[in-house]
C-alpha cells in the first residue's frame, strides 16, 4: 500500500450494481484516478483488496436487510470520509417501492419459498443508518460528477455539482419541453441535472433518478401533471418511482393523497 496516496473503497450494499459499472466504465478517467489513490477495496474491479481504515468510502445501495445495517456500521467506523453513491444509496432506489405496500406480499409473489427470506420491511438510504459525508444522486451515478468529487477531496475543496433542474439542461442542448409541447409528464422541473436530460431528448419525460431539486415549485407541477395524465395516477407513481422514498418526492405523492386529487379514483 503506497502511505502517500488517500486509500479508497467502494462497498456495494443492495442494487443493481449500476453506479459501480459507472465507475469503471470510467476508462481513461478511472486510470489517471488510480494514479493519484490507492484502490484499496473494489471487488467488482478487482478481488484484491487491502485492510482498512480508508481515507474514502464510495457506497452503493440501499439498507434492505438486518445484515446490511450492521455492515454499514462497520464501514462507517471505518471511512473518513463516506460518500452514498447514486440514488440507491441515497433515496433507497426502485427497491424502496416496498415502503408503499406490504413487502411480505411482494416476497409471497416472487419467491417460492419466502420463509427463508431476511429482509427489512423497508429499503432505506445510507443516511437513515449512519452518517454521510457527501450524497451524489444518479441512477446510475454521473462518472464525471464522481470524479468531481474525488478530486475536490483531494485538494481540499468544496465540489462543483449542479445546483439547478434538469429543464435547464434541456434548454442547454436545446431540447423542447415535452410536457409542454407534447403533454407527456415530466418531472424535470422538481429533479436536480445531473443525466444531461437524457429522457427528454429521446422524447421521454424525466423520471427524477437524480432526486429532487430543493427549490421546485412542487404543488404547481403536480397539477401541470395531473393535467396530462395517460392513466390514471400517473403522477402519484412518478413521484413515487426511482427517487420516491426522497422526502420532497414522498411529500408530493402524500400531498396528492391528502387532497384527494389522485385520479385513479375516477375509475370507480
Amino acid at each position: 500500500m503506497d502511505k502517500n496516496k488517500p486509500t479508497v473503497a467502494v462497498y456495494k450494499f443492495s442494487s443493481c450494481d449500476g453506479c459501480q459499472l459507472s465507475l469503471l466504465n470510467m476508462e481513461d478517467e478511472l486510470l489517471n484516478l488510480a494514479d493519484a489513490v490507492d484502490l484499496a477495496y473494489f471487488i467488482e474491479a478487482s478481488r484484491a483488496t487491502k485492510p482498512g481504515p480508508y481515507d474514502i468510502a464510495l457506497v452503493e445501495g440501499s439498507v434492505t436487510t438486518p445484515h446490511e445495517v450492521e455492515r454499514i456500521k462497520e464501514i462507517r467506523q471505518e471511512a473518513k470520509f463516506l460518500i452514498a453513491l447514486g440514488t440507491c444509496a441515497t433515496a433507497g432506489g426502485v427497491q424502496a417501492l416496498r415502503n408503499f405496500a406490504d413487502a411480505g406480499e411482494y416476497a409471497k409473489i416472487v419467491y417460492d419459498h419466502p420463509e427463508y427470506l431476511n429482509y427489512l420491511p423497508t429499503a432505506t438510504p445510507i443516511s437513515e443508518h449512519v452518517k454521510v459525508d457527501l450524497e451524489l444522486w444518479g441512477c446510475p451515478v454521473n462518472k464525471a460528477q464522481v470524479i468531481e468529487v474525488v478530486v475536490a477531496l483531494l485538494n481540499n475543496r468544496k465540489p462543483n455539482l449542479p445546483t439547478y433542474s434538469v429543464c435547464l439542461q434541456c434548454k442547454r442542448r436545446g431540447t423542447i419541453c415535452v410536457l409542454v409541447d407534447k403533454g407527456i409528464p415530466c418531472l424535470g422541473p422538481a429533479t436536480i441535472a445531473g443525466c444531461g436530460a437524457l429522457c427528454p431528448a429521446s422524447g421521454r419525460g424525466c423520471y427524477g433518478c437524480f432526486g429532487p431539486f430543493r427549490d421546485a415549485n412542487v404543488p404547481a407541477l403536480t397539477e401541470a401533471l395531473q393535467k396530462v395524465e395517460r392513466y390514471p395516477g400517473e403522477t402519484m407513481r412518478l413521484y413515487r418511482g426511482i427517487s420516491g422514498n426522497a422526502p420532497l418526492f414522498v411529500k408530493a405523492a402524500d400531498a396528492i393523497l391528502s387532497t384527494g386529487t389522485d385520479t385513479r379514483k375516477e375509475t370507480k
